[in-house]
């Protein structure tokens, strides 16, 4: 970049900086000073962008800094997630035209970031755990905060591992860096008194908490495969058991690779359509469209942790969302009436959406309260979330 872009990029940190210090994400001078100084630009030298394809199709342009750099340079530095990998494989230097595909790595959004950052509460002393490297900005930004030798960071992917590695070292930082399952985390530098996921997990693994030192804390998006989310800050006990509280907000991050669903064969799933041909039916209380509210649609999950959603239309019918549960054996399918409502089918061991229904319907009756309302207890293998009723504590084991 020449002096003029350098002075230009200062000047967009500074704006991104006033951002998300008047949307709340940013408070801290500590934190401020970092995303001043940390030149987001080097993590993301080229990005997809979200455009439409025919027929409604989600397409990803590629955008470079070295095709169009004064674009490129502006949305480095906008307060937005940068999608930089599709399907596990495709980067944006890949393609030349809009591309299909699953994101699969991103740099996160600013004020996400930030505000995770800020929630983590450290002080200089510190060590920080990060699971997820990514493209390193986030990395970047605790090394500006606490020193390189306090930053450990691990990432799945061997290639956006290495990227993220190179940016770092063009940025000028040296954190700790280590290619390899995050479930697992980094034994060698316990106890660490932060960790934080830029991924969201299914189940809390027993090798945090090992990891993390009594009165540490834990950052991390909880999720399941119907794609509910809450972010959960847990502190850790001097008994092994992390408990703690899920955070207001709409968070989610791209669920970690080995506890992502499992593939549905064909097999199964026929032999669930027949199945559920054959149940009885009846009117649902709840329909799928719980799933229009954010925690709505983390209630459902509670009830359902190994279920998947399907919508499938077949033979030119109308859309019928599906509930798979391979791990019980179990399916349900709701199908929408020309008057409205829906009527429900159920299958297997497990009626999942009696399930739904109960838990949706204690929700209610609590008065539909903000996922923040929400608590969670896990000593790494079994993590329990519970809500605080007029009835007492009612639980859901995950």
């Amino acid at each position: 970049m020449t002096d003029d872009n350098d002075t230009r990029a200062a000047s967009l940190r500074y704006a991104l900086a006033d951002e998300l210090q008047r949307s709340g994400d940013l408070h801290s001078q500590q934190w401020r000073s970092a995303v001043e100084r940390v030149p987001r630009h080097l993590f993301v030298p080229e990005f997809f962008r979200w455009t439409d394809g025919p027929n409604g199709v989600t397409l990803w342009a590629p955008v470079s800094g070295d095709h169009d750099p004064d674009r490129w340079l502006d949305l480095a530095y906008r307060n937005e997630t940068l999608v930089t990998q599709l399907d596990r494989h495709i980067t944006p230097r890949d393609v030349t035209e809009p591309v299909s595909g699953d994101p699969t790595s991103s740099s996160t959004l600013p004020g996400l970031v930030v505000r995770m950052l800020e929630d983590l509460n450290v002080a200089d002393h510190m060590t920080v755990l990060e699971i997820g490297t990514g493209t390193g900005y986030s990395t970047a930004l605790m090394c500006d905060r606490l020193g390189d030798d306090k930053i450990t960071s691990i990432e799945v992917d061997p290639s956006v591992a290495a990227t993220a590695a190179a940016a770092l070292r063009r940025a000028g930082f040296a954190p700790n860096l280590v290619n390899g399952d995050g479930l697992d985390g980094v034994p060698e530098r316990a106890p660490i008194d932060r960790v934080i996921a830029t991924c969201s997990v299914r189940q809390i693994p027993r090798t945090w908490l090992d990891q993390t030192r009594p009165g540490g804390r834990i950052l991390v998006t909880i999720t399941g495969w119907l794609r509910g989310y809450g972010l959960a800050m847990l502190d850790m006990g001097d008994d092994g058991i992390a408990e703690g509280r899920f955070l207001p907000g709409t968070i989610s991050f791209m669920i970690a690779r080995p506890q992502a669903p499992p593939t549905i064969s064909d097999e199964w799933r026929s032999t669930a359509f027949g199945a559920l041909a054959d149940a009885e039916p009846r009117p649902a209380v709840v329909g799928p469209d719980i799933r229009k509210d954010w925690t709505g649609t983390f209630v459902a999950q509670l009830a359902l942790p190994t279920a998947q959603e399907q919508m499938i239309s077949i033979d030119g019918g109308p859309f019928i969302t599906y509930y798979f549960d391979t791990a019980t054996g179990s399916a349900a399918s709701l199908t929408p009436e020309p008057g409205g409502g829906w009527t429900v089918r159920q299958t297997g061991p497990v009626r999942l959406w009696d399930a739904v229904e109960s838990a949706v319907a204690i929700w209610r009756r609590a008065g539909s309260p903000e996922i923040d309302q929400f608590r969670i207890r896990t000593d790494g293998h079994e993590q329990l979330v519970w809500l605080d009723t007029a009835d007492g504590p009612v639980s859901w084991s995950l």
